[in-house]
């Protein structure tokens, strides 16, 4: 898979996509690096560190997050994506599911279109991802949790109907990536129950992306707060290698660098 200048080889390693929130309310890690100067220093950093994908993001989607406009939303993304093109090679994803703001996003270097809604939110997404030609990443995402009959059935027919939104609109098969969508929707136990049956993601046909990075699951299973559960998304992290997932999006780069090292060499995947 290409996404941006890079080659991807999604069926035989794991790639990490390091965070970079350009939000003041963020659950993890909030106004730490909205400025750009700092956000550009982060992302030299996270390259240091391993990182195969930045993942820039305007708005947070913690749970009760408050909705930003799209010119906000633009305002704190497309000047920071354009000097991290300027500056670095290295694939930018844009993580929005608007289409103003994803246009906006691409037209000043990003890559790929990271979408929590699966092309169920805004009608106008898929055609613009399809015209511009990026890459994209559509998440599982529900109004509501808990309104499951058979929860790993009822996921995959939900991503069918966002990879078919994406067909009608001239997105290649080969753009894109599916995400199961952890800690949205979804109870505590229904994350649980996807990280242990992500195998079953791969009968879709498509590279998976695991976002879990100190995510509530982890929090409520060793209660602890956000800036407490690097250990936690290791775990998770080693699980997605030994699932075959493509991806990790995560926000210690370095840790989860060398925990997909170590679980790929294990797997056989890795030779240092």
């Amino acid at each position: 898979m290409r996404i941006g200048t890079k080659e991807f080889d999604v069926k035989n390693k794991t790639y990490v996509m390091g965070i970079l929130n350009m939000t003041p309310d963020s659950f993890s890690d909030g106004g730490r690096w909205n400025q750009t100067d700092r956000a550009l220093a982060h992302v030299e950093q996270m390259m240091r560190e391993g990182a195969d994908l930045i993942d820039v993001g305007g708005e947070s989607t913690r749970p009760g997050y408050v909705q930003v406009s799209d010119a906000e939303e633009i305002r704190r993304t497309a000047p920071v994506i354009e000097q991290i093109r300027k500056r670095f090679d290295i694939p930018i994803s844009i993580d929005t599911y608007k289409s103003a703001v994803a246009k906006e996003a691409v037209a000043a270097g990003a890559d790929l279109v990271n979408d929590i809604w699966g092309l169920k939110y805004d009608d106008a997404l898929a055609r613009i991802i399809a015209d511009t030609g990026a890459a994209c990443c559509l998440m599982h995402n529900r109004r509501q949790a808990g309104t499951y009959q058979n929860l790993m059935q009822d996921l995959i027919l939900d991503l069918r109907e966002s990879v078919a939104i994406a067909e009608r609109a001239g997105i290649q098969k080969d753009r894109i990536i599916l995400d199961p969508g952890i800690g949205f929707a979804k109870t505590y136990e229904n994350n649980l129950e996807i990280i242990r049956s992500l195998e079953q993601l791969q009968a879709l046909g498509f590279p998976v992306l695991l976002g879990a990075s100190r995510k509530s699951v982890i929090g409520l299973t060793l209660d602890l707060p956000a800036s407490e559960r690097l250990e936690g998304t290791l775990v998770t992290t080693v699980f997605a290698v030994m699932k075959q997932c493509a991806f990790v999006r995560v926000h210690d780069v370095k840790e989860n660098v060398r925990a997909v090292r170590m679980a790929e060499a294990i797997a056989g995947k890795y030779m240092p």
